[in-house]
């Protein structure tokens, strides 16, 4: 029996401990996981799906002038008299009543129309902000990635150099090479490491920023992100997306909701120059104070219309009506100028792709020129005809490359981020995400292995 319970216990224990790791076991994200989470937790989005829902209730408020409501009022009131009268020194009367509106002028189809549209600018407006939080994940993530290439380039640079400081000072203790080749090898090294610390430094900066996108109060330790920093050569048309930009962006469309909704202000404030008609139907019960006319308590049944017409108002709705007018014309030059900015989105997102692909085909060329340079002053020291000097130049010119090659990947994906947010298409459609869309091309897929450095001065 206690072999039993003995075996059962360890099996418990083995279970537990398997399910302890998987609970614990880091979670990871990839890009479009990471922007679908920002999505659902982001807490300016969900501040905008508050303002959707406050706008709905605006709708239902609206109307509520088409339906029926049921009004009770009373009144209790009690009199003291100077002289002796006959009435009753006590006023009461009770009523519930059932009121409909039959014309407000147009007041009430007129709110209700605003309301709707409130509620189309609030969506448009969620969803430019969510295109907009979309996009800079995205700039985040791929930002999170080139920190982190960058710390594995110079991390392996700083093993290289240190490797050549115990090369050179094994060299000195056998007498070969003078004191000015370590220290020279030191002065190298010292160099590399303020960079190595700047790059973790800011990989931790970068998760701390997606963590504030993603909507967590900081980065958690089951939470990690997959993938690595690649380019994908696409070449877009700019035509293509300046049209659709100004046809789809979410901006322009509130934008031209705004313009809307003043022109239905517009007609609700002419409504106040119209006649108000409403009907009632009831029952009250009140009290007669003469007790010659009859019984003090008195009841029965109320029905009748009320008719309320502003013959002149002052000019209130003059007022109002030119103010609704400055408004709706704002909203125009809104319009124009929000086009003018999509615009310019798009077309600065077309620059900074030209920009990155021709710092980026210059840096392809400049890494492999960098390796033959470290190749050659390897040589040349072999041969007499050159200086450590020139080696350790030659590897801090490899590493420089490397990194200025990484972040023109870099700015090539945030470029793409921003057309994609700019032309109102999500990332498939403009082949922003490595892993669909159009075919990288044979010169890309050797994109992170050109950002290594070699694994030893010399060696490519």
């Amino acid at each position: 029996m206690s072999a039993r319970v003995l075996a059962f216990v360890v099996s418990f224990v083995c279970v537990s401990a398997g399910a302890e790791n998987v609970a614990t076991a880091p979670r990871s994200y990839d890009v479009d996981q990471t922007v679908a989470l920002s999505q659902a937790q982001n807490p300016e989005i969900a501040i905008a799906r508050k303002k959707v829902q406050a706008a709905r209730g605006g709708v239902v408020e609206a109307r509520s002038g088409f339906l029926p409501s049921l009004v009770s009022s009373g009144l209790l009131r009690q009199r003291e008299h100077q002289t002796d009268s006959r009435l009753r020194d006590e006023d009461y009367n009770a009523s519930v009543r059932v009121v409909q509106n039959l014309y407000t002028g147009g007041a009430t189809s007129s709110r209700l129309a605003i309301a709707r549209l409130n509620v189309e600018k609030e969506q448009l407006d969620l969803q430019a902000l969510m295109s907009r939080v979309a996009m800079d994940v995205r700039v985040a993530f791929s930002e999170l990635l080139l920190n982190r290439a960058k710390i594995r380039v110079h991390a392996q640079s700083v093993t290289v150099l240190q490797e050549e400081l115990k090369t050179q000072q094994e060299r000195l203790s056998a007498g070969t090479v003078g004191q000015l080749n370590v220290r020279r090898a030191e002065v190298a090294l010292a160099n590399e490491q303020p960079e190595l610390i700047d790059a973790q430094t800011q990989l931790k900066n970068s998760y701390l920023r997606l963590a504030e996108l993603v909507g967590l109060p900081s980065w958690p330790d089951n939470f990690e992100v997959t993938g690595q920093l690649q380019y994908q050569s696409l070449h877009p048309d700019m035509n293509a997306c300046l049209a659709r930009a100004d046809a789809e962006r979410p901006e322009v469309k509130a934008r031209e909701k705004e313009i809307e909704v003043e022109d239905r202000q517009a007609d609700l404030d002419r409504s106040a120059m119209r006649p108000q008609v409403e009907a009632f139907s009831g029952y009250e019960v009140y009290n007669e104070r003469d007790p010659l006319i009859g019984r003090e308590f008195n009841h029965g049944d109320v029905l009748g219309l009320n008719a309320q017409w502003y013959i002149f108002d002052g000019h209130a709705t003059k007022g109002r009506l030119e103010a609704t007018r400055a408004r709706r014309e704002a909203a125009v030059q809104a319009l124009k100028s929000t086009r003018l900015s999509v615009a310019t989105d798009v077309r600065s997102a077309f620059l900074d792709l030209e920009q990155a692909a021709h710092v980026l085909e210059d840096e392809t060329k400049n890494v492999q020129t960098a390796d033959e340079s470290l190749n050659l002053a390897k040589a040349n020291l072999g041969a007499g005809l050159g200086t450590q000097l020139d080696i350790l130049q030659a590897a801090a010119d490899v590493t420089r490359t490397r990194t200025t090659r990484l972040g023109a990947i870099f700015q090539h994906n945030v470029a793409l981020a921003r057309l994609a947010r700019a032309c109102a298409s999500s990332p498939p459609e403009l082949a922003f995400d490595p892993a669909r869309g159009n075919a990288a091309k044979p010169g890309d897929a050797v994109a992170i292995e050109l950002a290594q450095p070699p694994q030893r001065l010399g060696e490519k």
